[in-house]
């Protein structure tokens, strides 16, 4: 039986490919937050209230959230291109089901099911696009592997809602579907196959946590989303005392520009200054917040620190997921699963945190509660020693 060829990893960027896995960033990104742009599309359709249309997010949330690390050891052992072709299939059969159902008991059920579309695609991509290029290429691969995220997020979402407010949210979603049957061929034109890990390597979750630096870089996932979080989701009411509220799709504009300069840079510079990147984010997004904290009436003071913020912020999937992958090893697909149960459990606890803190302090909390955690993350880092955020260039240590 003649043996099956094995990609190898390239000496180049292998730029389509790595645009491909960017692209599946974007439907993921794009499926999950769609929805809240058209709420009361969705609410007239199918005759619910708005706030159980609502829903359809945390049920994508919730389906990312339950399903990541179980998809992710079930499908450890199949070949690379396969799984990721199974996810972009997933989005194409829920968001079709979405844009088709009358029921919102099946579209709950899709939304669900395309959430945990989402959990395996984000365990996946940052070691796919890892394994595309030699070692020293990984930082910047990884980098525009990740590109699709803050697209979604500034161009996306407002082009999507604009769709939806034109031409009707059902067809969105069928747009989406479109989007995803051009993925699935893209795929198999550009995108190199890599076997799937062996029986051999199979791991327990609890050991893969106990390998050194992995807790410490969930960690500062933890709470530096968590800071994140906690401002992007409220971040109408505050922005508010500034009177920027009736512009907040500029704001979101000013803040996804900001973030693909910061995706750039970190691009440039993950390879050889990957510790001192993250630190130094998480020390200017702290100085953000106190900025924040003491000049949150002024229109200038915000929509500048709003710029800054997004700067810091573009690069942390690719910093964290880089650093996590590096500490787990060869078990790196388990360990950017928790990664995903982790960014999810922090947007979910921003939501919640965040809500407490309006309602019962009022928005100008929010700074204050941004520097502690952000302190705490950048304590954790520094103090991660060899493991998790090492000093040395990862040119070098990935090389050896």
């Amino acid at each position: 039986m003649k043996k099956k060829h094995r990609a190898e990893p390239a000496q180049h960027l292998p730029i389509l490919a790595l645009l491909a896995l960017a692209m599946t960033g974007f439907i993921c990104i794009l499926t999950e937050t769609i929805p809240a742009g058209l709420l009361p599309e969705i609410s007239r359709g199918l005759h619910i209230s708005p706030s159980l249309a609502g829903q359809m997010v945390t049920a994508y949330a919730a389906g990312s959230l339950l399903a990541a690390i179980p998809l992710t050891i079930v499908t450890r052992t199949w070949s690379r291109r396969l799984v990721l072709l199974s996810t972009v299939g997933g989005f194409l059969l829920f968001n079709t089901l979405t844009a088709i159902s009358g029921s919102i008991t099946v579209i709950m059920i899709a939304r669900f099911l395309a959430g945990a579309s989402a959990g395996l695609a984000w365990s996946l991509l940052a070691g796919y696009a890892r394994k595309m290029v030699v070692p020293s290429l990984q930082g910047r691969a990884l980098a525009l592997a990740m590109v699709g995220t803050p697209i979604a997020l500034s161009l996306g979402v407002p082009a999507g809602t604009w769709m939806g407010a034109f031409l009707g949210w059902r067809l969105t979603f069928a747009v989406m579907s479109g989007l995803s049957v051009l993925l699935i061929g893209w795929i198999l034109l550009a995108v190199p196959d890599y076997p799937g890990s062996s029986a051999t390597q199979k791991m327990r979750i609890g050991a893969v946590l106990l390998i050194p630096g992995v807790r410490s870089v969930l960690a500062v996932v933890l709470t530096w989303m968590l800071a994140h979080n906690i401002l992007y989701t409220y971040i109408a009411p505050f922005i508010t005392p500034a009177g920027l509220a009736p512009r907040v799709d500029v704001v979101l504009l000013i803040f996804g520009l900001a973030a693909l300069g910061g995706i750039y840079i970190t691009g440039r510079i993950i390879d050889s200054h990957l510790r001192n990147a993250v630190l130094l984010s998480l020390a200017v997004f702290a100085a953000v917040a106190l900025v924040f904290a003491i000049g949150a009436a002024s229109p200038a003071v915000m929509l500048v620190g709003i710029g800054v913020w997004g700067l810091t912020f573009g690069g942390a999937a690719t910093l964290l997921q880089t650093a996590l992958a590096d500490a787990a090893g060869e078990h790196a697909d388990v360990a950017l699963s928790m990664n995903v149960v982790t960014w999810n459990g922090a947007i979910a606890l921003g939501g919640l945190v965040g809500g407490l803190l309006l309602e019962h302090v009022g928005s100008r909390s929010f700074p204050w509660a941004l520097i502690v955690l952000l302190l705490t993350a950048f304590t954790i880092a520094l103090r991660a020693g060899n493991h998790g955020f090492p000093a040395t260039s990862r040119e070098l240590t990935t090389s050896q």
